[in-house]
């Protein structure tokens, strides 16, 4: 079930780690930022990114520390239980010299320990097991506080799904209707069109996307109604292939800058797009609900915090140097929502080859995790409504769960291809829960048990740097300032129209 322990797995190094935590961040999202930087402004874009690069290093602590509590009572319940089971056989006719030879030899192994844990110990919060947030949820939160995580997470988790969805037939239509149409090579063609458009005869380009919808749903939905696993290699696949794309774009966007064939006059500020900005940079920075899987297996996390830094500092580096090459290389007006998108015709790259491969880039990387997320999705929603003792019919187990997990989605893909718009709404609500609100409860609520189960003295040894509580307060009034913000500006933007 999701949200239980599951196993850590092979150890790895701290630095091997660092590198998982930036390929895990760097991903779809930041395929959405260039477009987003220009219709923020770049400084305002630059500012914004510098401080939820901030916040989001922020609660990634408060969940490394909740991880540790976590850690922490579950030892303490299993000490507690060997020791009444050991107390049960001595009040079960055992004599006092077996007694004396047990303490001799298993005593001596549990007894000390206890007696050091009650003063605070470090070992205890020796992050060995790995402990799901959905697990984090149960442990500290109550039954309401629990039911909003899951309902937070599986928002999150369709948003995601809507993304993927419509990022893979977006990039198959863009790039099949420039190769069949008459514009293949002309920059204004290719980047501004409109879904009315002709793209292989009579068939227009958004009968194009919605054929592609179809059969990526024909394709890879079945996967929902069956457990699937990422396995190592394809992991080492998508991320060579998500480097080699990232930095491509990057060069090839330099080189025209310095050849003078830069189109960019990006403005400096832009508040009408902060909106969608705000959800990008939130979706881009999103790692905290797979912290657990990653951060379990490192193998020495005595400085965990401070390469969990470097990690950050280096992510937000390379989205600034991806979105200002972006900006600076091409028009506003000309940037797509999936930036990949804009290296489709042959007058900004000659090789054919080169131009495939970025056009269809999110079609690899995107296809291997659709399948994965909506398993995740459908165990959360039996987790969900899972009553203790009890099973699901094979009906709603098999076809129930699975339908409401595939289907919504995919309406949503179908009704719209903004990715853009689908990027920042789920960052803005749903990944604005998981990042700032849920690591900040987690927090309090974990600090709060510790103190209660191992007494007001007992130092966490994964103590956030963020100890005050006035940070916690800090990220929730952030937080809930960002629902209201992004609410508002939605209904006056509707509003004007």
């Amino acid at each position: 079930m999701a949200g239980g322990i599951t196993d850590t797995g092979e150890l790895y190094s701290p630095y091997v780690g660092l590198v998982y935590m930036f390929n895990l961040i760097v991903g779809t999202g930041a395929l959405t930022m260039p477009k987003a930087f220009a219709t923020a402004g770049w400084l305002v874009s630059l500012i914004l990114l510098m401080f939820l690069g901030f916040m989001s290093y922020m609660t990634t602590t408060f969940v490394v520390e909740a991880m540790a509590a976590a850690n922490a009572q579950l030892r303490w319940k299993r000490m507690e239980k060997r020791k009444d089971d050991e107390d049960e056989d001595s009040s079960s006719g055992v004599s006092d010299s077996d007694v004396l030879l047990q303490d001799g030899y298993e005593r001596a192994e549990t007894r000390p320990i206890l007696s050091v844990q009650r003063r605070g110990s470090a070992n205890i919060f020796e992050i060995t097991e790995r402990v799901e947030m959905g697990q984090m949820a149960s442990m500290f939160f109550n039954k309401v506080g629990v039911n909003l995580f899951y309902f937070c997470i599986i928002i999150y988790l369709y948003g995601d799904l809507a993304i993927y969805a419509a990022a893979v037939p977006v990039s198959l239509m863009q790039v099949t209707c420039s190769v069949t149409g008459n514009h293949s090579c002309s920059v204004e063609d290719s980047t501004k069109y409109n879904d009315t458009d002709k793209c292989w005869g009579p068939i227009r380009r958004i009968d194009a996307y919605r054929l592609y919808l179809a059969a990526f749903t024909l394709l890879l939905g079945p996967f929902t109604f069956f457990n699937v696993q990422k396995t190592k290699y394809l992991q080492i696949m998508t991320s060579l292939m998500r480097w080699i794309a990232f930095i491509l774009m990057i060069i090839l966007a330099l080189i025209r800058i310095s050849r003078g064939q830069a189109e960019g006059h990006p403005s400096m500020a832009q508040l009408s797009g902060i909106r969608n900005l705000f959800g990008v940079c939130v979706y881009s920075f999103m790692c905290q609900h797979s912290l657990p899987s990653l951060i379990t297996p490192i193998s020495k996390k005595k400085h965990i915090n401070k390469l969990v830094l470097l990690d950050y500092i280096l992510i937000l580096a390379f989205y600034s140097l991806l979105s200002f090459t972006a900006i600076y290389c091409f028009r506003n007006d000309t940037l797509m929502d999936m930036y990949t998108l804009n290296f489709t015709n042959c007058e900004i790259i000659s090789v054919a080859f080169i131009r495939y491969f970025l056009g269809l880039f999110p079609v690899f990387t995107i296809s291997t995790n659709f399948p994965i997320i909506a398993v995740t999705l459908r165990n959360n929603w039996k987790t969900l409504f899972h009553r203790e003792g009890g099973t699901y019919p094979w009906v709603v187990d098999r076809i129930v769960f699975p339908a409401i997990t595939l289907i919504p989605p995919v309406l949503v893909a179908f009704c719209t291809h903004d990715l853009e718009s689908l990027v920042g709404i789920t960052g803005a609500y749903a990944g604005n829960g998981i990042q700032y609100l849920i690591p900040a409860f987690l927090a309090y609520c974990s600090r709060k048990d510790t103190q209660l189960v191992f007494g007001s003295g007992t130092v966490n040894k994964h103590l956030s740097p963020f100890r005050h509580s006035f940070w916690i307060v800090f990220v929730l009034i952030w937080g809930f300032s960002c629902f209201i913000f992004v609410t508002a500006n939605i209904v006056l933007s509707e509003s004007k129209l």
